[in-house]
């Protein structure tokens, strides 16, 4: 056989081997957070021994942890390492610093930054307001439709980006979708409202860069029941902060 099929013949199982990886990576994103080898076999397609190998690499590479009494899999620590790797490099994050705290204060509510990860929505800063009580949100990571930040983001995301979402959501939310993208892509701000006795609703603005493409999203919480008038108010201070931190990437 000559070396270069050979060589081709190595990359696609390389290629594959990785895709096969990054399968188990977000099944065990999903669901309870130890699984059982046999489960994650099921639903990733693949044979018991082919995952039971690569679970063993990616626990090598604390990628994945194993519970030493269950012998169930988990997401790993080293994953932390590389988000916080990550985080440090995105330069919108640098630009918003200096204003999340004045707006936290000059809104008196919860700041987040958000971007769109395939069709979910992930907080990568956050600076907490008077309204956040005594306990953090827990970690959650809601499909894109849901928030306003998915809704503003996946409506400017391609068409093949915008396809995923709308496949990983419902019947109800992808009609809505696909009647509102147009002008979900051209607002400046959107909101979803909380509901009494329930989470808080949130207003977002896009960050858009020079080239019109989407950086993220800058967040605030409202509270139920806010008229239009204070999310509107609310939403022209997150407008004004963007705004300056886009431009001061303009200037770096």
């Amino acid at each position: 056989m000559p070396s270069t099929e050979l060589g081709e013949r190595d990359s696609r199982g390389s290629l594959g081997t990785v895709r096969n990886a990054v399968t188990l990576l977000e099944l065990l994103g999903e669901g309870p957070a130890y699984q059982q080898l046999t489960d994650l076999a099921e639903r990733s397609g693949m044979s018991v021994p082919t995952v039971h190998r690569l679970l063993r690499s990616l626990v090598l590479a604390d990628l994945v942890e194993q519970d030493p009494r269950s012998s169930r899999y988990s997401l790993g620590p080293e994953l932390v390492r590389l988000s916080h790797r990550y985080l440090a490099r995105l330069p919108i994050l640098g630009a918003l610093a200096p204003f999340l705290s004045q707006l936290r204060d000059l809104v008196r509510s919860t700041i987040v930054v958000q971007t769109l990860v395939r069709s979910a929505v992930v907080t990568v800063d956050r600076v907490d307001g008077p309204d956040a009580g005594l306990y953090r949100e827990p970690h959650t990571v809601p499909q894109a439709l849901t928030t306003a930040t998915g809704r503003l983001l996946g409506a400017r995301a391609s068409d093949d980006e915008w396809k995923a979402i709308l496949e990983s959501c419902s019947e109800q939310q992808r009609a809505v979708a696909e009647a509102s993208r147009d002008q979900w892509a051209a607002a400046s701000w959107l909101v979803v409202e909380g509901q009494p006795f329930g989470p808080p609703g949130h207003v977002a603005v896009p960050l858009v860069d020079g080239q019109r493409s989407a950086l993220g999203a800058l967040v605030a919480t409202v509270p139920p029941g806010a008229s239009r008038e204070e999310i509107e108010a609310v939403a022209g201070h997150l407008i004004r902060a963007g705004t300056a931190a886009v431009r001061t990437l303009g200037h770096a």
